[in-house]
């Protein structure tokens, strides 16, 4: 085991620096100069004399070091990653690191619960819906799931804010940001209603889509466990249904939902662009999208990283977790 983790951890270094290499190769080919968006097309229109307003620009460029070659670019901005430094923002000269930290809360807020609520009433559909294969039960959950993860999420927020939001109809729940205006001056009490209240939509909006695609994983893993001979077996010896099915059958259906959980380290980051941007939420997601509109290159390439990095310890943490949960699964051997 120790040598696999050393082997795989090894392996995270190339992984990431190619990672690196092509994300900043593809970010400086999108069209746009960040100096002169820096600067706005307005103030370029101030600036009466255009020679004056080239000259800005350039020099904007050199301290930004944009006019180097793009080598030098990417080994100026490794070797300050290196340093645990993602730099400054373009935009406003901030740190990267503090625009991150500022938005990661909101993030992980919405992400955390959400997932929770994912994997908290997914399993359980799936465990119901394959131990009562083809009842009216089963039929009722599939259809329904399936029409759940074929709304699009932008439409089901769209159709939450017009019914539940102040739309035409009821006005129950607020439909901007993650808390009110006198949220400060409250006590603990009010001010977590007053949270939950916000959260309600947005966090519904990225519930179903993966409730209903864990729920129809579980239930494949659990409908291919119960067929086993060793499932037979046990309950050829008597045991009761819900010793054969939570003891025996459920460890091994686990494996494909294990999985997934490789992916949830980076989606706790990345935050989501539609559903911030719709209930206009500060977070990661609205970050990373004002960055690339703005070519904010520093606060790109952080994020990036970042996910890049999360996800390769998210696989690696699935894979230690397979034998876990499947004792016979042998990482050496791999």
């Amino acid at each position: 085991m120790k040598t696999y983790i050393l082997k795989r951890l090894l392996l995270i270094i190339p992984t990431l620096l190619g990672i690196t290499v092509v994300t900043f190769v593809i970010i400086r080919l999108a069209p746009g100069d960040p100096a002169a968006m820096r600067i706005g097309s307005g103030a370029q229109g101030m600036i009466r004399n255009q020679q004056l307003a080239n000259e800005i620009i350039e020099r904007t460029r050199k301290e930004f070091g944009l006019d180097r070659p793009i080598y030098e670019q990417y080994w100026l901005w490794f070797s300050k990653i290196a340093r645990l430094d993602f730099g400054r923002s373009y935009k406003d000269n901030r740190p990267v690191m503090e625009k991150i930290w500022e938005r990661l809360p909101i993030t992980l807020q919405l992400n955390i619960i959400s997932i929770f609520l994912v994997y908290l009433i997914a399993i359980p559909l799936g465990i119901y819906s394959s131990t009562h294969q083809h009842s009216a039960g089963d039929k009722t959950l599939t259809l329904g799931l399936f029409i759940l993860y074929s709304l699009p999420s932008f439409w089901v927020a769209t159709i939450l804010i017009l019914f539940l939001g102040g739309g035409d109809y009821l006005h129950l729940f607020p439909i901007t940001g993650i808390s009110s205006l006198d949220a400060e001056q409250m006590s603990f009490g009010p001010w977590l209603w007053d949270r939950i209240w916000h959260l309600a939509l947005p966090v519904t909006c990225l519930t179903y889509g993966g409730l209903a695609y864990i729920s129809r994983q579980m239930r494949a893993g659990m409908l291919e466990t119960i067929r086993q001979d060793y499932i037979r077996t046990a309950r050829a010896k008597g045991l009761s249904e819900k010793v054969v099915v939570f003891k025996h059958a459920l460890r091994n259906s686990l494996i494909p939902i294990v999985t997934l959980l490789g992916f949830l380290l980076p989606a706790l980051l990345g935050g989501s662009i539609i559903i911030e941007s719709i209930f206009s939420i500060p977070g990661m997601g609205a970050l990373g999208f004002e960055a690339i509109l703005s070519r904010d290159y520093p606060v790109v390439m952080a994020i990036s990283t970042i996910a890049a990095l999360l996800t390769l310890l998210g696989l690696l943490i699935s894979d230690l977790c397979y034998a876990l949960v499947n004792p016979t699964i042998s990482l050496e051997g791999q």
